[in-house]
């Protein structure tokens, strides 16, 4: 399993290189991260979608023709819309979430950013993430790139990941330090 998620990640960190190259070249980093943040939602909003870019039974053509159908119903520009049949050509889009992370980073990195990921139990509106933002920049030190999802086992609160640093303030996270601490009262 390690094996697999090192080739997925190299995989990943190639594709993202080379997007974020076309981007740059193009002076379209920005569209091109607003039209991956779209992706992004359109694979967390349907089941559809992510049964698609995993599934072996449909051939590459077909594939292809659906993802850049989807690309353009979104409204998902050129750079993007071409990479996303690409990735159907060559069987990648089962990467396409790491790839997105990948670009992401360079992005924030480009930009002199920290990026900080941001999982909660139910989804954040516009305010919360900003607060959250707010509190990453002063304890990273410098502007935040954060990305979000939501984990509804964490039960309620956040956690939140700046590199590879973890801070854990889940409902889940505290029962489980309670119920070690009980298990050492008996």
């Amino acid at each position: 399993m390690p094996a697999k998620s090192a080739t997925a990640s190299g995989l990943a960190s190639r594709y993202a290189t080379a997007l974020f190259e076309l981007a740059r070249e193009q002076n379209k980093l920005d569209e091109v991260a607003s039209d991956l943040d779209g992706v992004v939602r359109l694979l967390d909003e349907s089941a559809d979608m992510e049964r698609l870019i995993k599934s072996p039974v449909l051939s590459r053509e077909e594939q292809e023709r659906a993802v850049v159908a989807i690309a353009d119903r979104a409204g998902l520009r050129g750079l993007v819309r071409n990479f996303l049949g690409v990735l159907a050509q060559k069987r990648r889009l089962f990467a396409l979430r790491t790839i997105v992370a990948a670009f992401r980073g360079m992005l924030a990195e480009h930009r002199g950013e920290a990026t900080a990921e941001v999982v909660s139990a139910t989804p954040l509106d516009e305010r919360q993430m900003a607060a959250i933002k707010e509190s990453v920049a002063s304890f990273a030190g410098k502007a935040v790139s954060l990305t979000s999802s939501v984990d509804p086992s964490l039960l309620a609160g956040v956690v939140v990941r700046v590199g590879s640093r973890m801070i854990d303030a889940s409902l889940k996270a505290k029962l489980q330090q309670l119920e070690l601490s009980m298990k050492g009262v008996g």
